[in-house]
């Protein structure tokens, strides 16, 4: 079984987020100064052991990965920004493999939506556009093929797995698809193993040529609306909340698909700090509540998987400004880190 943690490389200054946001911004800018929008909502988030660190800093990245193992995550998965040719927030990465540590294994997730002011990929307020092309796909690959050659790099039955958050936006996924493949053979790479993220609407991996989906919780979540029961402290508030523990439930229930998919699991789900009036929350969200949706997935998995595809995938080990990290905080400590080891653990169990 391995659990893989998705990994926002975001926390460092870049020339881009100092032009569109003033000099030095990181999403700990929007942490710090979010604000309770009802009474119980905790905001702000304050990171504890790990502190508002930078992402440069070799030492934060190494006790990062320390924490992961010694919890249970098997590896990250770091979003890559790509547009084209140009790269953003690429200096994490580069620096776990350039220097060869820390000696913790990861994957990559292209994320492949425009880079716009919402945070959400939309079309409104677009800084930089993503565009597509058979030379630009080609290439994609060609500039990933030394990290997919990194021997930490995660693998699927021996393939490197390769992530694709929105496949829906390609012009003709299945082509895409097709010149990955062709390209890594070309670069000696062997076979890739294609995941895409699932959204609502997706069709069937298979029908797009990939090996398989990722759910990526709260994508496609059914849950309880809670938004009229609560007693809001910030008048300017419109946006909606919802059960943490109704979602966990609908989650586990979804039958198992007829296509190769891998679990996802979120610890909970805040965007306060990116959209303070407008946020999606949801509540009930805590370490006991993760731990039991973690622990059915570990045991649906390991009952519907063969060992080597044997993957779950948490979302996400540090999205602060979407209230969605498994690091320690304020409130929790290392709340969510313990209820993963033990999830882990529980999961192992045989209840029949």
């Amino acid at each position: 079984m391995k659990l893989i943690a998705f990994y926002l490389p975001q926390f460092h200054p870049i020339p881009e987020n100092d032009a569109w946001w003033g000099a030095g911004f990181t999403d700990w800018r929007n942490v710090r100064k979010a604000i309770p929008n009802f009474v119980g909502h905790e905001q702000p988030r304050v990171p504890t052991e790990l502190g508002y660190y930078d992402l440069r800093s070799p030492e934060t990245r190494a006790t990062q990965a320390a924490l992961a193992s010694a919890h249970g995550i098997h590896g990250f998965c770091y979003y890559y920004y790509w547009f084209a040719g140009r790269r953003l927030l690429a200096e994490p990465l580069a620096e776990v493999v350039r220097s060869g540590a820390p000696q913790f294994p990861f994957c990559v997730c292209w994320a492949n939506e425009n880079w716009s002011k919402r945070w959400d990929g939309g079309n409104n307020d677009v800084l930089i556009e993503q565009s597509y092309s058979a030379e630009h796909d080609r290439q994609l690959v060609k500039d990933l093929a030394p990290i997919f050659r990194d021997r930490r790099y995660l693998r699927v039955a021996g393939r490197p797995l390769f992530l694709v958050y929105r496949p829906n936006l390609m012009p003709s996924p299945r082509d895409t698809a097709r010149r990955f493949r062709e390209t890594a053979h070309a670069e000696g790479l062997g076979n890739l193993f294609l995941a895409m993220v699932e959204a609502p609407g997706m069709t069937s991996p298979y029908a797009w040529g990939f090996d398989a989906a990722v759910e990526f919780p709260p994508h496609g979540l059914a849950s309880m609306q809670l938004t009229d029961e609560i007693e809001r402290t910030n008048p300017a508030y419109v946006g909606n909340v919802w059960d943490y523990v109704t979602a966990a439930r609908n989650a586990i229930a979804r039958p198992w698909p007829d296509y190769r998919c891998f679990r996802g699991i979120m610890p909970g789900w805040d965007n306060t700090p990116r959209l303070q009036n407008n946020g999606q929350i949801f509540v009930n969200a805590h370490p006991d509540n993760y731990r039991r949706w973690l622990t059915e997935l570990v045991r649906q998995t390991r009952a519907h998987s063969p060992e080597e595809e044997q993957l779950v995938f948490v979302n996400a080990w540090n999205e602060w400004g979407e209230g969605c990290y498994l690091e320690p905080d304020q409130a929790h400590g290392r709340g969510y880190l313990d209820a993963t080891r033990r999830a882990l653990a529980d999961g192992y169990i045989d209840t029949s």
